[in-house]
């Protein structure tokens, strides 16, 4: 075949950063679903949705009326066993002084003591009912489990709501800081705990990551990856690794999505573009020139990490070889070629 033209480079090594975008979910750093504890009416609604609450502030009122009627029951109960304790401790010391002066036997006296004990324990369960009926009073006023923002409000006043019910009251969520969740696969994990020595070295040497939001712009703050998951998802063979960012602007909303962009810097690699590659399978080939200007095959192994325009080489080339730069698809193994220029 007729020698035909194409682009040729030196192959020399530099200092390049890769960046790789992964979609990405976002959450608050707390997503509290906010169950009632009790059965009953909702009564009252005390925020609105996006509302920023703190610990301890209102949310809800459930219906309070059977719970009050519960506890004044309660409380009735308890002041009536306390009645009978005095009388049966009453009972008891006759019946005691009785048998001191030898007038009772002893099975009176033991029967007087073992209603003294009844009654003692009638107080207990009436105590324990009354703390029952004023817990069960108390949870009718939902309160907020944290500081954040509330979330959507399914249910309104009137509604029947319980705690075993499908869908909760609402969500408050400490937006503060936000946790963004994303995946990267199971080979990048073992490569970069193989370089950095441990999982935890290598999220330590993690760089600060750049979020893109659903728009296309990009987060104004930095965030850094916390954790890593230790399990593997079987079904896409990744692992879900954990980035927090600064929220002081109220600008990430949980629920949304997003872009993490991590950059990954080289020092001192070959990088040689895109187009002077051959996809095979999982390996990559590119075309050496010799001093006769026959391209020769020749198997590289690349970084798992690309920008999709350039490789960073790990084995299969040298400083100071000619390789074809362009249309390395169009070659084969020992064609002679006429190069156009060699960088």
């Amino acid at each position: 075949m007729p020698s035909a033209n194409f682009e040729t480079m030196k192959v020399a090594t530099k200092d390049v950063t890769m960046t790789t975008k992964y979609s990405a979910t976002i959450r608050g750093r707390q997503d509290i679903e906010v169950y009632p504890q009790v059965s009953g009416t909702l009564w009252k609604l005390c925020v609105t949705e996006g509302q920023k609450v703190v610990k301890g502030q209102t949310l809800f009122i459930i219906d309070q009326v059977p719970y009050q009627a519960a506890l004044n029951t309660a409380i009735a109960s308890q002041e009536a066993a306390n009645a009978s304790l005095a009388t049966a401790q009453l009972n008891y010391d006759s019946k005691k002084k009785l048998f001191d002066d030898q007038i009772i036997s002893d099975v009176e006296l033991q029967t007087a003591h073992n209603t003294l004990l009844s009654a003692k324990a009638q107080v207990a369960q009436a105590n324990a009912q009354v703390v029952n009926a004023r817990n069960s009073l108390s949870y009718t006023v939902v309160k907020s489990p944290a500081n954040g923002v509330v979330g959507t409000l399914p249910y309104r006043q009137g509604a029947l709501v319980s705690s075993n019910m499908a869908q909760p009251l609402t969500t408050v969520s400490d937006n503060t800081q936000m946790y963004v969740y994303f995946s990267i696969s199971e080979a990048q994990l073992l490569n970069m705990t193989r370089e950095s020595g441990s999982k935890e070295a290598a999220i330590g040497g993690m760089p600060d990551v750049t979020l893109l939001l659903v728009d296309g712009s990009e987060y104004p703050y930095k965030g850094k990856v916390e954790s890593v998951s230790g399990v593997v998802d079987r079904s896409t063979g990744t692992v879900q690794v954990r980035a927090v960012f600064d929220n002081p602007d109220k600008l990430l909303l949980s629920g949304s999505t997003g872009y993490v962009v991590i950059p990954t810097v080289f020092k001192d690699k070959i990088v040689i573009p895109a187009t002077a590659t051959v996809q095979m399978q999982d390996k990559f080939k590119v075309y050496i020139v010799d001093k006769d200007n026959i391209a020769h095959e020749q198997l590289v192994e690349t970084e798992p990490i690309s920008n999709g325009k350039d490789y960073v080489i790990k084995d299969g080339l040298k400083v100071g070889d000619i390789i074809v730069s362009e249309g390395a698809g169009m070659l084969r193994d020992g064609q002679d070629i006429k190069p156009n220029k060699e960088n």
